[in-house]
């Protein structure tokens, strides 16, 4: 089978960034599905891992963490879908990943692909459903259900028009919450407003001024999806007491958290990949989620974050797509369809 991989970590617009190479097709065993990829989006990750490494590696490393497509066997321990079925999910950190014809997935991470949507729309999701979910309903410990207690709520979300953004905003809009997106642009601002964001904050500007500027002394949650050093001390300032902050992105220098002792704040981290990269024995959750994201889309009550789309899945539109993401000016996902 066609697999698009790299074996040196280069620039995007580097001739052998990305390569197109042949490969054996795998075959599903135990709990996996061998799953006829039908369309891919590519993520921050994506441009993170295909960047940042040294030496030459052996094999192509094939990456991709979102896709929709056809199952087309299953292992034998494999009880939650069938042949024929179609289903998106993001995958697994240790495994090959979905810029390939074909792929194995784990079908504890995989949910049935919603029937409303098209496979553009749907790629778009599985990545940064899943972080935004457990983000805001497992690491901040908010109930999505519990619409009354929700409604006293804030939460503030920093870069609100990102991929994960995007959904997280829908979410905690869902769960009843008021929402505060950060956006510095007039077509971010435009873009987390249109998917529910009460109100906005420049995150280029001085944050503690911007949420105050709106009323707000403290907010209950902030959930921070760009440059953690940055914002540390202003989202220390701005937590309520016994608050809760969830982060996805890394520190590159030591965060001092002595700044939440006298707050009795939480600091949480947000990796989705954590449950899959362990076999943790909730794995299964992510199965469950995906499921759950599918019937709201379906319901109209989520909106898939699809912005552009490409096809085929090719080198050359792989390395625009990267190239995308790499800009920083991308709202919500690029999805690349059928490889050829």
């Amino acid at each position: 089978m066609k697999a698009i991989g790299f074996k040196e970590h280069l620039p995007i617009e580097s001739k052998n960034s990305l390569l197109e190479f042949e490969t054996p097709k795998p075959t599903a065993k135990g709990h996996d599905l061998l799953v006829k990829v039908a369309a891919v989006s590519v993520n921050p990750v994506d441009v993170g891992v295909r960047k940042n490494g040294r030496g030459k590696l052996k094999q192509p490393r094939v990456i991709g963490w979102d896709a929709v497509g056809i199952v087309e066997s299953i292992g034998s321990k494999v009880s939650l879908f069938k042949e024929g079925d179609r289903v998106f999910y993001a995958g697994s950190f240790k495994r090959p990943g979905s810029n390939s014809q074909y792929q194995l997935v784990d079908e504890r991470i995989v949910g049935h692909a919603p029937k409303s949507l098209s496979i553009q729309q749907t790629a778009a999701m599985p990545l940064t459903s899943l972080t935004a979910w457990e983000a805001l309903f497992e690491q901040l410990g908010i109930d999505p259900y519990n619409h009354n207690t929700n409604s006293t709520k804030t939460i503030l979300i920093i870069n609100g028009s990102g991929g994960v953004g995007s959904i997280a905003i829908q979410l905690a809009h869902w769960a009843g919450l008021k929402v505060i997106a950060s956006a510095s642009r007039p077509a971010t601002i435009e873009w987390v407003t249109k998917f529910g964001a009460d109100q906005t904050v420049n995150h280029r500007q001085d944050l503690v001024k911007e949420v105050r500027g709106l009323g707000y002394k403290y907010v209950d949650f902030i959930l921070e999806l760009n440059d953690l050093d940055g914002h540390w001390d202003e989202m220390a300032e701005l937590i309520r007491p016994s608050g809760c902050i969830a982060s996805i992105t890394e520190n590159r220098h030591p965060v001092n958290l002595r700044k939440l002792m006298q707050k009795r704040a939480k600091f949480v981290w947000e990796w989705m990949y954590t449950k899959s990269f362990y076999q943790t024995s909730d794995m299964v959750t992510q199965h469950q989620i995906l499921e759950q994201v599918a019937s709201l889309l379906d319901k109209n009550i989520l909106k898939s974050t699809l912005n552009k789309t490409l096809s085929p899945i090719n080198v050359q539109n792989l390395k625009k797509a990267h190239q995308l993401v790499e800009s920083n000016h991308m709202t919500g996902k690029v999805v690349i369809s059928a490889l050829e």
